[in-house]
């Protein structure tokens, strides 16, 4: 992609442009925001660094890329984490900069910027991409900051500081050091006081004069000021304020008046650009719908089918198209009319789709995803989720064959608003982005529901080399670090997988997937143990579903759900009585050991019953053991499965639910999902 590269001169926009270069990236361009007053070194502002911005016009000049540069305007009017577009915002100020980049260079696809850790910067960005149609690209995030000061200082990044602010840095000492001379010492300050070495607490702020990115030139800073903003006993603050410095060429041929000491008062050049204006009509991606949906094809009532649990705090809808035999309007017409109805039955209950927790899309042809990712976009977006987007998995079934349509959807609803949510749009090395309204996780009272998460390699976005077990491997390694931003991990607080197979998986390899699942999970356990820690392990269900296809022909999906407690002690729910609860009727089932080998269950005692029914052809057999036929020894049992039989493994299967939930003290109203529905449980 070409990348136009937001930079405020520090050590980390410029190793994430490397990152960019190292990745396939092209940087085509930089774009910086500096304060109006060009004697003022730096803003009260959350989002920009600007100490050092005096000489961020010698990055076209040294990098051969051209500059953009806009003086803020703006300031903190949204001060909440997720940022919503508000006038007189510094936010609209790089909404107004970035667009002018991608009018000037139509061919930008892509931003950058070194956001490491600040989840408020990084929203922002992601935010102003969204609404340009741009790709965020923050290779930087999540990682561990002590290895990527190492990095930083190994690919020859040399940056000195220009701002200190924090216990054990004096402006008087350390300002003006480079990275390289103060890396010890930074570290002693973590072990001592708990910095963060990359100063993304604030700690310390820097100003890059040169690195591999300056092919043309580096920066000589030939005399600076300190500048004292506190005196503060403990934890002084100044900053550098430079006041001469000029260009040492690189070339064999000098650039025009890189040898000459720079007054800071140089002329401009033809490659750098004061973007000016003032805030722009909202940009819409391309692509993107309106708001409203209003060209639903109608359909008769028959068709559309309804399923939703009895639960009112947390319950789940499900919703298809039964009759295929109509008039076709293809996926998308479905799609449409599926979540519309969905979007009814919110409506009925005063709620919208901000209060979904979690999506499952189930498609009849994966050669569709795109086209069902269009209608899905105009129906669940940001701006309706306030609080967050819901998480979503989409998988291939044999809908068609089973009568149920094209798409079928079930979505999870909680009627308040204490969801929590994780949605990073941006490309990363942390784990794979969610570009859109879906997001990685969500967690609602102690359960985190993970997307659907695939064998992507997340800096390149594609499907990792080595068949379904390397892409199992990468997968669960994804998982891990979607777990790890909820405190948690997959290897302790799982409390079930589901672990989607595609048939295009060869035989010989479909054993291996739970032997490898089985052993990575032990591994981060033994890694927990030699950290020092000794969490609490439970005993997750692994449920392995044979599907046709996935997503980007993807071999295997994982989609855990993990229990997270709150760190708080809170009262437990109280539990039913057995003595209030009226005993399960037997159906007409003799009391046996055998029916306890068809559940898979997990148990948090007062808050969570996690129970997987599986029937075999063998427990079949047993079931109706009194009807069956000769055609069962044969395996063709599924040719001989007559109504009545299925009715009787239904039977079963109720009496055998009924019997778990009670014995652990739950009911059926307590249910706030049927996995996969109720019709396609014995697909």
């Amino acid at each position: 992609m070409k990348v136009v590269a937001l930079v405020s001169g520090g050590k980390d926009s410029c190793y994430a442009m490397m990152k960019c270069i190292q990745y396939g990236h092209q940087i085509v361009a930089v774009a910086n925001l500096l304060p109006a007053d060009d004697l003022v070194d730096e803003l009260d502002s959350y989002m920009y660094q600007t100490v050092g911005h005096q000489i961020i016009v010698s990055y076209a000049e040294c990098m051969g890329v051209p500059l953009f540069r806009r003086r803020i305007q703006g300031s903190t009017r949204h001060d909440k984490l997720s940022y919503q577009r508000t006038p007189g915002d510094e936010v609209e100020d790089m909404f107004i900069l970035l667009n002018e980049v991608k009018k000037q260079i139509p061919s930008i696809t892509a931003v950058s910027s070194g956001a490491i850790a600040s989840d408020y910067q990084r929203l922002r960005v992601e935010s102003v991409c969204s609404r340009l149609g741009l790709v965020s690209l923050a290779y930087l995030w999540k990682q561990d900051q002590s290895l990527l000061l190492q990095e930083m200082i190994t690919n020859e990044i040399m940056a000195i500081t220009v701002k200190v602010a924090a216990m054990g840095l004096d402006p008087a000492k350390h300002l003006g050091k480079e990275i390289a001379f103060l890396e010890p010492y930074l570290h002693k300050l973590k072990d001592l006081y708990g910095i963060n070495v990359c100063g993304e607490g604030g700690e310390y702020e820097t100003l890059t004069l040169d690195c591999p990115l300056f092919q043309n030139a580096r920066i000589m800073l030939d005399d600076f000021q300190v500048v004292l903003h506190s005196s503060d006993s403990i934890a002084p603050v100044g900053v550098l304020h430079p006041l001469k410095f000029h260009l040492e060429s690189k070339q064999s041929n000098s650039l025009s008046g890189n040898n000459k000491t720079n007054d800071l008062c140089r002329e401009n050049i033809s490659s750098i650009f004061e973007v000016q204006g003032v805030n722009l009509e909202e940009c819409k991606a391309p692509g993107e719908p309106g708001p409203e949906v209003n060209d639903l094809i109608e359909v008769s009532s028959h068709r559309l089918h309804l399923s939703k649990t009895e639960k009112d705090t947390t319950f789940s809808i499900c919703c298809w198209l039964q009759d295929t035999s109509g008039p076709s309007t293809g996926l998308q017409g479905d799609l449409k009319l599926i979540l519309r109805q969905i979007e009814l039955q919110l409506e009925g209950c005063g709620l919208g789709w901000e209060h979904v927790l979690y999506i499952h899309l189930y498609i009849s042809d994966m050669d569709q995803f795109t086209q069902a990712n269009e209608t899905y976009v105009r129906f669940i977006t940001q701006d309706k989720c306030p609080f967050g987007v819901p998480s979503r998995s989409t998988i291939e079934l044999p809908l068609i064959q089973a009568g149920l349509g094209r798409a079928y959807i079930e979505v999870l609803v909680a009627n308040d608003q204490s969801k929590r949510v994780l949605h990073v749009q941006s490309i990363s090395c942390w784990a794979p982005s969610c570009i859109g309204p879906y997001s990685q996780a969500t967690l609602h009272k102690e359960m985190l529901h993970m997307a659907g998460q695939l064998g992507l390699d997340p800096p390149t976005m594609t499907l990792c080399d080595g068949g379904s077990t390397a892409e199992l491997q990468s997968a669960l390694q994804n998982s891990e670090a979607i777990a790890k931003c909820f405190n948690c991990s997959i290897s302790t607080s799982a409390i079930l997988f589901v672990v989607y197979c595609s048939t295009n998986i060869p035989l010989d390899e479909r054993p291996k997937i739970h032997d490898n699942l089985d052993t990575f999970a032990k591994q981060l356990k033994l890694s927990h143990l030699d950290k020092g820690t000794k969490p609490e392990v439970l005993d997750p269900i692994f449920l392995y579903i044979l599907v046709p296809d996935l997503p980007k022909r993807a071999l295997v999906e994982i989609k855990p759900i993990l229990y997270v407690p709150e760190t708080v002690e809170t009262p437990e729910e109280t539990s039913c009585q057995l003595s209030s609860i009226v005993a399960p009727s037997s159906f007409g089932f003799q009391p046996a050991d055998w029916p306890d080998s068809c559940i898979q269950k997990c148990v948090i005692p007062g808050k969570i019953c996690a129970v997987v029914l599986s029937i075999t052809s063998v427990v079949a057999m047993k079931i109706c053991s009194d009807s069956m036929n000769a055609d069962w020894s044969n395996n063709n049992h599924q040719n001989s499965l007559t109504e009545s039989q299925m009715k009787r493994i239904s039977r079963f299967c109720i009496f055998l639910l009924n019997k778990t939930i009670i014995e652990n003290d739950f009911s059926w109203k307590d249910t706030m999902v049927s996995f996969l529905g109720k019709h396609l449980i014995f697909l």
